[in-house]
């Protein structure tokens, strides 16, 4: 139990009336040995804690610090979790995801002395194997190139709300074929269905219905055939498609911290690209694999879709 300040002034009060230290320890919520230390040095709990001048745990980073910062003077956009993952790919076993924070402390402060630097994160709670979301976002702003020309391009991105497990493909346009296929891919992929599948007003799902209002026919069919509930936000309440929306920033920040990393943003063909963008959402994956599993015990598989 910690001994506040407030605790041992009223006992030090007390002691001048001349009571027995079981009383004086009983009025004071304090045990008897702590109130004889107390009244014995006459000190409050704040006067009795030395300054520390040394470092509880090893910095880990020192080794490779140099190396960390002749990154961020790079480039300096670089996150510290993308520096961390890098360091973790790099040397394999040595630093463990408990350590990030003290790699995020040591940039902050860096970043404090050399540039700014902020990090944001939204924080979801949702139930295991229940919902899904889709919806697709353009890549324009990350000026990505195919053999030295401008790669024009969108991903279809589908999440799990849950445990956040994503998929994307690249497409070309908001269409019902992309949205099928994407959404097929990713229940492949996944191995399993959740319960439901939810999108915004999109062309591709409500193609056929009045004003955006009522699901199509070909996206209806394609719930069906999955078994799964398809639900919609509500007209201009694009946060109700919350994961997938804030989503949107996140992957293309994802994107152009790995971009930044690799040196370039210029692939030889699009199976390098696409290449480069499974082996990011692999590796985010990989690391939600609790999470996923709970998902996983949730999910169905039907039939089509190959169970392990």
């Amino acid at each position: 139990m910690i001994t506040t300040d407030k605790q041992v002034r009223r006992l030090l009060k007390l002691s001048k009336e001349g009571l027995p230290l079981s009383t004086l320890a009983a009025k004071a919520g304090l045990d008897v040995k702590t109130a004889r230390k107390y009244v014995k040095s006459g000190r409050l709990p704040s006067q009795m804690k030395a300054p520390r001048d040394w470092r509880t745990h090893q910095d880990a980073f020192a080794d490779m610090w140099p190396d960390v910062e002749a990154l961020l003077k790079e480039a300096p956009g670089l996150q510290a979790l993308t520096i961390f993952q890098d360091l973790q790919r790099r040397y394999p076993g040595k630093f463990q995801d408990g350590q990030l924070r003290t790699l995020q402390r040591r940039i902050r402060i860096w970043r404090g002395l050399y540039g700014p630097g902020q990090e944001v994160y939204f924080p979801q709670t949702h139930h295991p194997g229940r919902i899904s979301q889709s919806d697709f976002t353009w890549m324009k702003s990350l000026d990505i190139t195919i053999a030295g020309r401008l790669f024009p391009h969108l991903l279809y991105h589908f999440v799990l709300t849950y445990s956040n497990w994503e998929y994307v493909e690249v497409c070309f346009s908001e269409s019902f074929e992309s949205l099928s296929s994407g959404l097929q891919n990713a229940l492949w992929t996944l191995g399993g269905v959740p319960e439901s599948h939810r999108t915004d007003h999109l062309g591709a799902a409500t193609f056929g219905g009045q004003e955006r209002e009522d699901f199509g026919a070909h996206y209806l069919a394609l719930m069906r055939h999955y078994d799964i509930r398809p639900t919609m936000n509500n007209a201009g309440e694009s946060h109700e498609n919350g994961d997938v929306e804030q989503a949107h920033y996140r992957i293309k920040q994802r994107v152009d911290q790995a971009l930044l990393l690799r040196g370039s943003r210029d692939f030889s063909n699009r199976a390098e690209y696409e290449s480069f963008l499974h082996s990011i959402f692999t590796a985010k994956n990989r690391n939600r694999s609790k999470r996923f599993e709970e998902e996983l015990a949730g999910a169905e598989t039907p039939a089509g879709i190959p169970s392990e």
